[in-house]
């Protein structure tokens, strides 16, 4: 193919892209308002065990779930559905991120808790599918995803506030090839877009107490899309006088992370796609890693809550799921809990999580037969959240 041809095709496939992008935006502008579960009859969960060591963890987190929910259960306010087929041998074989009958038990549910999904990489001898993680949070217009990381003895509180349909993520299948020499990705950045995940994190900050909030872009380079997402936030800013509000790069943003002295300023984090994923990582590392940290992606009509971990098909290979950590799903189910009215229940268990993670220990994971399988380490912590001077003790550890 000549230089010619080769410009006119890829004018077309962006072409193609930008429409695709003005329709969803249309989209955005006629969305509704946020569920009032309050009022709701029945709250149906999903719960999805995805692929590799998905299975393995999401099973205990559904147990702890059935187990803090048992009443409401048993009276039909809550129903727990379990839902297969977003296994990476499913998703080849329908040639599709997420198969369209899994797509439409997902859309039946209200909240869905997810194990973590294998994304073919590029090499690995798998079709180019895209990651389910997008897919679900682009077709439930999941667009905030938030996570927290919470170290007390280090004083860190940090709440992240990742935008989460846009950006690097919002068309990364859809790059092209122009010819052997040329690949180009693209990112997205809309003006709805920017606004509902920055004010969310405005209002969070405004609501918890958490009066600051740090954008987190590359706009010194990035001009237009980053330089879209920052001007936003300045605007938003104005709206919010008893929340102060400071801006960082992302390069040298992953460096205060670490910095003893400046890490403890920082409260109430909004970023990007593509930032809000590397830096939540790093950020997780200082609470056990990323198999101790739970995710909620939330959207005005659904919520999907994971572990942000991946599933690690090594560990599957090697015989050793039934040891993997379960404590990020488990924590993912305890946000759930939190977004759907369960606070006390969420409490509990957040209290629980901490006090056989961090302060008794008395079973230990270690991903391999050293430590505890993640079905022992489930019961421990159903044992742990049993006990009625749960409060009492967890608070003796705060001291």
């Amino acid at each position: 193919m000549d230089n010619h041809a080769a410009i006119e095709q890829a004018k077309e496939h962006f072409g193609k892209i930008i429409e695709d992008q003005l329709l969803r935006i249309e989209n955005m502008k006629n969305e509704g308002d946020f569920v009032d579960y309050q009022n709701k009859d029945e709250i149906v969960i999903g719960v999805v065990g995805g692929d590799g060591i998905g299975p393995f963890i999401t099973k205990e987190a559904e147990k702890v779930l059935a187990f803090l929910l048992k009443d409401d259960i048993d009276a039909g306010k809550i129903k727990l559905k379990e839902i297969d087929g977003l296994t990476i041998e499913n998703r080849i074989k329908c040639g599709k991120a997420i198969p369209d009958d899994v797509m439409e038990e997902l859309k039946a549910c209200d909240v869905i808790l997810k194990g973590p999904t294998t994304t073919p990489r590029k090499g690995d001898g798998m079709p180019n599918i895209e990651s389910a993680n997008v897919a679900m949070r682009k077709a439930l217009d999941l667009f905030a995803n938030v996570r927290p990381v919470s170290v007390p003895e280090k004083g860190i509180d940090w709440t992240f506030y990742r935008e989460n349909t846009e950006g690097g993520y919002a068309v990364g299948s859809q790059g092209i090839n122009v010819n052997d020499d040329l690949a180009i990705d693209f990112t997205v950045a809309t003006q709805g877009g920017s606004e509902r995940i920055i004010r969310a994190a405005f209002e969070y900050a405004k609501n918890s107490g958490k009066n600051k909030v740090t954008v987190v872009t590359k706009a010194n380079v990035i001009k237009t899309t980053d330089g879209k997402f920052l001007d936003t936030a300045k605007k938003i800013a104005e709206e919010y006088p008893e929340v102060e509000m400071d801006d960082w790069y992302i390069d040298i943003m992953t460096a205060k992370l670490v910095d003893e002295k400046r890490r403890t300023q920082f409260k109430v984090l909004v970023l990007p796609n593509l930032y809000g994923d590397i830096l939540t990582d790093e950020a997780a590392e200082f609470q056990g890693g990323v198999g101790t940290a739970g995710s909620a992606n939330i959207g005005k009509r659904y919520a999907m809550f994971e572990a942000i971990h991946g599933s690690a098909p090594r560990m599957v290979d090697e015989g050793r799921a039934q040891y993997a950590d379960p404590c990020s799903i488990i924590r993912a189910a305890g946000m759930l809990l939190d977004h759907i009215g369960y606070s006390e229940e969420a409490k509990r268990l957040q209290m629980a999580l901490d006090i056989c993670g961090q302060y008794e220990k008395k079973l230990v994971l270690t991903g391999r037969d050293t430590g505890a399988t993640g079905a022992e380490y489930a019961e421990y912590l159903m044992e742990t959240l049993s006990r009625e001077d749960l409060i009492e003790v967890y608070n003796s550890y705060q001291k």
